[in-house]
């Protein structure tokens, strides 16, 4: 088996330990070394899969004393993708920061009037979605997608649309959580996405590459609790 896959399993036991233990924000994990023995694998994989899940939010380390619980993944996760699949979905986030920041902020630069339009539209649809009880996964896709194609370098879609399987698992998830807490919550996901697109219409290309940073960012913690 490559070292990915078995750091992606040792991710998935390690957040099944969180979720089956029952451990609290502020718990203490098992040390690395206890957490090998009983995955079977080495120090080095479960340092890496470490690693990942502070990326992603999940877990925090303190020097000397080994790694804690920072969020606990959201339950509901679990209706929209096996548990299996947390490390490779969650995963797409890194990839997403360097490719979507940069797509805003090409798209600042580059789109043209009818692109601009393309965008606001789907900027629409996807208020409109947000703020009723409509699935809107599809239509913050589409949003994205139109970002990206606003680039004006036809190499961003494909490498954009290779990632649609695990994006549209975390937009179906995020809108799901996000409807189960206060309103607010979308709210701010709409006035994230507000914030990227006027960016994009003043053509504010840093401006555009932050919101969107920030967007991704508060995007993967909604998945947590």
């Amino acid at each position: 088996m490559s070292e990915v896959r078995l750091v992606d399993r040792a991710y998935t036991a390690i957040v099944a330990i969180i979720n089956d233990e029952r451990l609290a924000i502020g718990d203490r994990l098992p040390s690395e070394s206890r957490l090998a023995a009983s995955f079977g694998v080495s120090r080095t994989i479960v340092r890496e899969a470490l690693a990942r899940l502070a990326s992603d939010g999940i877990t925090a380390a303190r020097r000397g004393a080994g790694s804690y619980v920072q969020r606990r993944p959201s339950e509901r996760l679990s209706t929209h993708m096996p548990m299996d699949a947390l490390a490779k979905t969650l995963g797409t986030y890194e990839v997403r920061f360097v490719l979507e920041s940069e797509a805003a902020r090409l798209a600042a630069q580059r789109r043209s009037p009818q692109q601009l339009d393309e965008i606001e539209r789907t900027l629409a649809a996807l208020r409109s979605a947000l703020l009723s009880n409509a699935p809107a996964h599809d239509e913050d896709w589409l949003l994205h997608r139109a970002i990206v194609e606003a680039t004006g370098n036809s190499a961003f879609v494909p490498v954009f649309d290779h990632l649609q399987d695990e994006v549209m698992r975390i937009l179906r998830a995020g809108v799901d959580i996000s409807r189960s807490r206060p309103p607010e919550v979308i709210g701010a996901m709409m006035a994230e996405h507000d914030a990227i697109v006027d960016a994009i219409r003043t053509r504010d290309a840093d401006g555009a590459a932050l919101a969107m940073r920030w967007h991704l960012s508060q995007g993967r913690k909604r998945l947590m609790p």
